[in-house]
């Protein structure tokens, strides 16, 4: 599934996904978030707000600092 299919789909939640790594990095809030991405704070504002997706470079880098395979961050956008 493409990442054009999987944010049409209406199961598409990126909050679980950044909700998760929050979760296990024990971060305080998006700010944090978004420094641990390295990616400027509007970044994480949008893809919660579903006017950005998930692309590949930053589901590389949520998965190099969190430890989550790339198969479970997809899971967990799709879910």
């Amino acid at each position: 599934m493409s990442i054009k299919e999987l944010t049409a789909s209406p199961t598409y939640n990126p909050n679980r996904v950044l909700d998760a790594i929050i979760e296990k990095l024990q971060l305080k809030n998006d700010a944090a978030l978004s420094r641990a991405l390295e990616v400027a704070p509007p970044v994480i504002s949008k893809i919660r707000h579903n006017t950005l997706p998930i692309g590949a470079t930053i589901l590389i880098r949520m998965h190099e600092i969190s430890d989550f395979s790339i198969r479970e961050l997809r899971e967990l956008m799709a879910a």
